[in-house]
């Protein structure tokens, strides 16, 4: 079985989430997010939204196979890209909770938000999921790492 290859339906699969977002680039906050994920769910669908109102630091192509590569051993990740709304994604791919990640307050709100929306636009099929960021890792964010490559700042330790 290799969701990340579309060989088999993610509805088949179980207990599906998706985590969605433009991860410009993946961070390490990420991966922690998704790493203690795996333990709630038979599989995670990484969803690389584009985000029209944003200009990518890293292309499209160059996200999804860094973080395919990240999770290259494990079987019960799928990347893939989409484009619309995170509920229609989930949605074709059999996924009935949104994975979300919270550093701060601010986050929890938004996500608060979000996740009230979800829940209307899909007549309460979609259940968000927030899983707080480790303390350590609460700082780290894909701004934060865009900003130190811009000025030349080592960056790499906040990148899986």
């Amino acid at each position: 079985m290799e969701p990340q290859k579309g060989n088999q339906s993610a509805a088949a699969q179980g207990r599906v989430a998706l985590f969605a977002g433009s991860f410009d680039p993946f961070t390490t906050g990420h991966k922690s997010i998704v790493d203690r994920a795996l333990g709630l769910f038979d599989t995670i669908v990484i969803g690389l939204g584009t985000n029209t109102s944003k200009t990518p630091w890293m292309p499209l192509e160059e996200r999804i196979a860094a973080i395919r590569a990240v999770y290259a051993d494990e079987p019960r990740v799928a990347v893939e890209s989409f484009s619309g709304l995170a509920s229609e994604f989930a949605r074709q791919k059999g996924a009935h909770y949104l994975l979300r990640g919270v550093r701060t307050v601010a986050d929890f709100e938004y996500e608060r938000n979000m996740a009230d929306a979800n829940r209307l636009l899909t007549a309460g099929d979609l259940e968000t999921i927030l899983i707080l960021s480790l303390p350590e890792l609460a700082a780290v964010s894909s701004s934060l790492v865009r900003e130190l490559a811009r000025f030349g700042a080592p960056y790499r330790q906040f990148i899986p």
